[in-house]
């Protein structure tokens, strides 16, 4: 399997494939002088760029400022997968398991979100290669059905036009040997272009008047009594009277934030585009989303040019590195280049064309949460651990009606108004996090003490078994 998933690696280009476009827009101008505003968003990711779209569209006369420590989407934002799912908490098994007194009040807000998400991309003309072919949830072990009868029981108590599929189902779906049943939802689900989804966000943030800088890295933040001065890496000073923190992964603005944030990486690769006898081979003739029930996850979806992408294997760099430079190493990919190859035997030969890692906001909630500052000044709204490209609209949301004093019931509601408890410190935290790690990637194939150590994990607050 090395040697097949080295010539596949030969000559692969280490850079997303979604950030690889001649049609990038141009870079902002950073802010170098000093302002006001009042409102201050730091980060020019998802959360960030949805919450100075959502203020405009509620206050028109509001001053929003928007400053990005590096590019618009070369974050974590142009590096996912690109599924939008209904669900804002991770998914409904995951939203069940955290706010159980609160899940049909978090499906229904899941629904608004998305017939907000489209709505916005509708209106403001946003071209991000939208399908709505659903999410596919597969089982790669017999043994995993049950839970996916489950699964699918929970779909369907909460309005889900969702499809339980047997072997031959799946496999009519998508043509692989290690599929035995899946769940197929189809409520307002599909995939996206992140790049081009982000980029579409931040043109139309500027068309309603965000003042949004780019290169403009937050350096502290200063509690000046009624308001707050943030300086910037390149000495500009900005008075706000409110700062939201949409700085996800790389957890900028209190050094608190981390106490509870993990900084994970996910990898992932992009294939060539398959030929039609290729994409025959394979079906998925719908296009769905899809993840994988193995223990160490594996997700993938199709692009307008018929690649296919495919992610998964978590890792952790002491400190929360986001970009070490092992991610720039072929060997880094080969065991995910060996995964693709045994969930499609039949397309041997196929090359790929990207490879690259991704921040992700890990929380043992494992969903959107609120850390409030500075008297409630300051908001940091993230942890969505993956599953955020749309969920970070509702994460912008809450964030923006925290900062405006709670005036909505749902930011009253426990998700809101309680945070994921502490992870330790380094270097426990990395010594926990190398054998979790390990532990995933070789429980499926090996089993023994792994099985115990995930279950441990989950106990205390990681959902990993």
């Amino acid at each position: 399997m090395t040697q097949q998933a080295r010539k596949a690696l030969s000559g692969v280009t280490m850079k997303p494939f979604w950030l690889d476009r001649p049609d990038a827009p141009d870079t902002r101008f950073p802010l170098e002088t000093a302002t006001q505003c009042d409102l201050l968003i730091v980060g020019g990711g998802f959360t960030g760029l949805w919450a100075g779209i959502q203020a405009k569209e509620q206050n028109p006369d509001l001053d929003v400022v928007l400053i990005e420590a590096g590019r618009v989407a070369h974050g974590a934002s142009g590096r996912p997968g690109g599924v939008v799912s209904t669900s804002v908490m991770h998914g409904l098994s995951n939203a069940a398991r955290i706010f159980p007194k609160d899940i049909d009040e978090l499906e229904r807000l899941g629904h608004e979100n998305m017939h907000g998400f489209l709505d916005t991309i509708t209106r403001h003309g946003i071209d991000c290669h939208a399908e709505w072919g659903g999410e596919l949830t597969v089982a790669v072990d017999p043994d995993h059905v049950p839970a996916l009868s489950d699964e699918h029981r929970l779909h369907l108590e909460h309005g889900h036009d969702s499809t339980l599929l047997d072997t031959d189902g799946v496999r009519a779906q998508i043509n692989s040997p290690r599929y035995f049943g899946g769940i197929w939802s189809k409520n307002i689900s599909g995939t996206v272009h992140p790049a081009l989804l982000a980029w579409g966000l931040k043109r139309a943030a500027i068309e309603l008047g965000v003042r949004l800088y780019e290169n403009t890295r937050l350096k502290r933040v200063v509690d000046n009594g009624a308001t707050l001065i943030v300086e910037t890496s390149i000495g500009a000073r900005i008075k706000a009277s409110k700062v939201l923190l949409a700085t996800n992964a790389f957890a900028e603005g209190d050094r608190r934030i981390k106490r509870r944030v993990v900084a994970v990486r996910d990898r992932v690769l992009a294939t060539e585009p398959l030929s039609d006898a290729q994409m025959q081979s394979i079906g998925w003739q719908n296009r769905q989303g899809v993840y994988d029930t193995r223990t160490q996850m594996n997700y993938m979806r199709l692009t307008k040019d018929n690649r296919i992408i495919f992610g998964g294997r978590l890792a952790y760099a002491y400190g929360g590195e986001i970009s070490p430079s092992v991610d720039q190493e072929l060997d880094t990919y080969e065991p995910l280049a060996g995964a693709f190859f045994s969930t499609f035997p039949q397309l041997d030969g196929l090359r790929f064309s990207h490879a690259w890692s991704g921040p992700i906001d890990l929380t043992t909630r494992m969903a959107v949460h609120f850390q409030r500052y500075h008297g409630g000044k300051a908001v940091y709204a993230g942890g969505y651990s993956g599953f955020g490209v749309s969920a970070s609209r509702f994460g912008a949301r809450i964030g923006l009606d925290i900062l405006n004093g709670s005036r909505q019931p749902e930011s009253h509601l426990e998700f809101a108004t309680s945070m994921p408890t502490v992870v330790p410190p380094e270097p426990f935290r990395w010594l926990g996090a190398e054998i979790t790690m390990y532990a995933l990637d070789t429980a499926d194939e090996k089993g023994g003490w792994r099985r115990p150590w995930l279950n441990m994990v989950t106990k205390l607050g990681f959902p990993l078994s």
